[in-house]
């Protein structure tokens, strides 16, 4: 039974790196309008590597379009993009939690910081989980408040009833 469940979209990965593609395309294109046929064997080259730089863009924005974040009765689990890219947190790890705002130059995607590890896909904002064995991380979210009640609420009915 689920009882949180949220996906955050990444807006600025998606301009940027769908901006990216387009601008790549266009330039591989232009010169195949504007060259002669027999000017077109000079731009294989060239459009084979923009073509393989398109490939890797669009593998990234896959990958990194959006991060899910989901707390059940045993587990907060974060998924990336198409899910890939996933980390389970079990709750009786987890020691606290907390809100925090992420400095600008944390930037997004996974970053090893020096508050532990970073997943985020958009904005500052994030939840800093401190795990029983002394580690961080930190996981980006829109909604940090909404996130610390569920992931508190979880914490407190995954805690063994007293004797």
């Amino acid at each position: 039974m689920n009882t949180y469940r949220h996906t955050q979209f990444g807006k600025v990965i998606v301009v940027a790196i769908g901006t990216g593609i387009v601008i790549l395309i266009a330039s591989a294109a232009i010169p195949l309008a504007v060259l002669p046929a027999s000017a077109w064997v000079l731009e294989t080259a060239t459009i084979a590597l923009l073509g393989s730089i398109v490939v890797v863009l669009a593998v990234a924005l896959a990958l990194f379009f959006s991060l899910m974040v989901e707390i059940d009765a045993d587990d907060l689990r974060i998924r990336f993009g198409i899910g890939l890219i996933r980390k389970r947190f079990p709750l009786d790890q987890i020691d606290t939690c907390r809100p925090v705002n992420n400095p600008w130059i944390y930037g997004w995607g996974i970053r090893l910081t020096p508050h532990g590890w970073l997943y985020n896909v958009s904005g500052q904002e994030a939840v800093e989980l401190k795990m029983k064995s002394g580690k961080t991380c930190r996981i980006g979210t829109d909604e940090p408040e909404v996130l610390i009640a569920a992931l508190e609420e979880a914490l407190d009915n995954s805690k063994p009833a007293p004797k």
